[in-house]
């Protein structure tokens, strides 16, 4: 056998290793749900460098220690908020070239990156690398938002693509897929020569910068497959190990094999907001899409309303969550049983005692993080019941929840879970013994509330 036999058979080798290897680590991600900080709900757009330290600081003290890990920077972090401004407004042609006004920061090869006046670490060309570095020196992991797509203003410049030679932005773009709420991008067009190779460059880009997380929006109404699949082949190239969450929703159900197949996280509704209606709409998108979760793909309820949000926006006035304190028990005992990916949306250093506790209970993470299998188990206009099972043992998770206008009490009855004799049942929220019951179990529950348990058959 030739030098250049064996030679090849080597490179083969080594090649089918790395792939294999490559394809093994990207499959790892989001095994269970991630748990982060978004910084959308408390700064829209506006979010500046010192402010994602800052939170990424107080999780790395705090919350670290229970799961929390992701710190996710929303969206326009290529464009430059004027002083005092909630929310990026939409940028207009320029009248005499055609040109876009304001410009978003963005490198020759048609890519947005962090505009230095909100993230002076980027200044030079360094990107998110820096801030990224900060991020992963806490031991926490770093995501960006990013819209879906390819920038008018790259096609307008008609900016070159990166690994496609003599591919131009114009060449590549779908001029007539359109964000209904932000005009700043065009659709890509998969079916021609180059649009893979841009995506592939964006997260190439990406995966130098050392991000781990990226969420795609405006990939979900309508149902854009193609994009969807770009994205996930993108991710898979790159060389780093990237979980791909898209938002917003509502994600088509009838999507469900297409979107598990693709994406690690994918959003159910629109925006959740700290509105009980919503809590209660959030309840029946959650039963579509019951049975679609499991490790590396996870449907999606949307962020935390919990803490200090909209200080610059998007939605309202500064406050503190409108949630009463049983709603916010029932906002997360709910995203707990569900199994949703867990996005803190408040700015975590002005949370109080009350939000820290609802953020650090470790046996309620615990049925997020390792509960299997969450079904319905009923559902009337005033109460709702909800369990999932505990790995490696017989007993289960159940979440009671009190949906009328009036204190009441939520019961469960064990038969229907498959439960005889008799049962011993913890509350998880209080990390208490509540004793040994026969049948069934009850608790008065405040309006709008609910209680986390853990059920165990009593050895007869």
């Amino acid at each position: 056998m030739s030098c250049i036999t064996i030679r090849n058979i080597f490179i083969f080798i080594l090649t089918f290793n790395f792939c294999a290897a490559l394809n093994a680590q990207n499959k790892s991600v989001a095994q269970t749900p991630p748990m982060g900080w978004n910084s959308y709900n408390c700064f829209g757009s506006a979010v500046h460098e010192n402010e994602v330290r800052a939170n990424a600081g107080y999780m790395a003290k705090n919350l670290k220690q229970y799961g929390w890990q992701y710190i996710v920077v929303d969206f326009l972090w290529s464009y430059d908020n004027p002083p005092g401004s909630n929310i990026g407004n939409p940028f207009q042609k320029n009248l005499e070239d055609g040109s876009f006004v304001p410009w978003l920061a963005m490198d020759k090869w048609g890519r947005l990156t962090p505009h230095v006046n909100k993230f002076p670490s980027a200044f030079g060309g360094k990107g998110f690398k820096p801030l990224a570095a900060y991020v992963h020196s806490l031991g926490l992991k770093f995501g960006i938002h990013v819209m879906r797509g390819i920038p008018r203003q790259a096609v307008w410049a008609k900016s070159p693509v990166l690994g496609a030679k003599g591919i131009t932005a114009d060449m590549i773009a779908d001029t007539s897929s359109k964000c209904p709420w932000m005009n700043h991008m065009y659709g890509l067009d998969m079916a021609k020569p180059g649009a893979q190779e841009y995506l592939n460059s964006i997260l190439n880009l990406y995966a130098q910068w050392g991000v781990d997380f990226i969420k795609v929006d405006d990939l979900s109404r309508p149902y854009s497959a193609a994009e969807i699949e770009g994205y996930k082949k993108a991710i898979d190239q790159c060389g780093r190990p990237i979980v791909f969450s898209t938002s917003p929703g509502a994600t088509p159900v009838n999507k469900a094999d297409h979107i598990k197949q693709h994406a690690n996280m994918w959003r159910m509704a629109d925006d959740f907001w700290d509105e009980w209606k919503a809590v209660l709409q959030m309840f029946d998108y959650a039963k579509e899409w019951e049975g679609t979760g499991g490790p590396g793909h996870w449907p999606d309820c949307d962020m935390i309303q919990i803490g200090k949000l909209s200080k610059r926006g998007p939605v309202g006035k500064e406050r503190y969550s409108r949630f009463t304190r049983d709603e916010e028990y029932t906002h997360m005992t709910f995203w707990s049983i569900y199994r949703s990916p867990l996005m803190l949306g408040g700015n975590l250093p002005e949370n109080r005692e009350q939000e820290l506790k609802l953020f650090t209970n470790s046996e309620v993470l615990a049925v997020n993080q390792h509960g299997t299998n969450p079904r319905q188990l009923y559902k009337t206009q005033n109460a709702m019941a909800w369990y999932s099972h505990v790995p490696g043992s017989k007993d289960l998770y159940v979440a009671l929840f009190n949906l009328g206008d009036a204190q009441q009490n939520v019961s469960v009855d064990f038969s229907a879970l498959g439960l005889k004799g008799k049962i011993a049942v913890r509350d998880l929220w209080a990390k208490q013994d509540l004793g040994v019951f026969d049948q069934q179990y009850q608790q008065k529950i405040n309006t709008h509330g609910a209680a986390l348990l853990r059920v165990s058959e009593k050895a007869r």
